[in-house]
């Protein structure tokens, strides 16, 4: 599935360890889709070698994000993961000094 919007904001990322020791390191960040209501969704990356896909952006930028939606149980009550895989930014939003210009 894939979603497009402005990015409004990159949390810090967090870390930690799963219950079989293995540590983990995962990062959120919010864009804004311009739908009527509940514009707002917040992605997770996980692993840095996606989080790395969110050092050159930077807020105000169009996305296109490529998403898996998932949901787990936990004592009766369902929790949702929003999980990006892919990010591009627009063609629009990059920098006009890292183009090939003649002149």
């Amino acid at each position: 599935m894939e979603i497009s919007g402005k990015l409004i904001k990159i949390f810090e990322k967090q870390t930690g360890t799963s219950k079989k020791g293995k540590d983990w390191v995962k990062q959120e960040f919010v864009i804004d889709t311009g739908a009527d209501f509940n514009p707002e969704i917040c992605c997770q990356l996980f692993g840095e070698d996606k989080i790395s896909m969110l050092e050159k952006l930077k807020a105000g930028q169009q996305l296109n994000v490529s998403i898996n939606l998932s949901s787990r149980e936990f004592k009766g009550k369902y929790y949702h993961n929003i999980d990006a895989w892919k990010i591009s930014a627009d063609e629009m939003d990059q920098d006009v000094e890292s183009e090939d210009l003649p002149f």
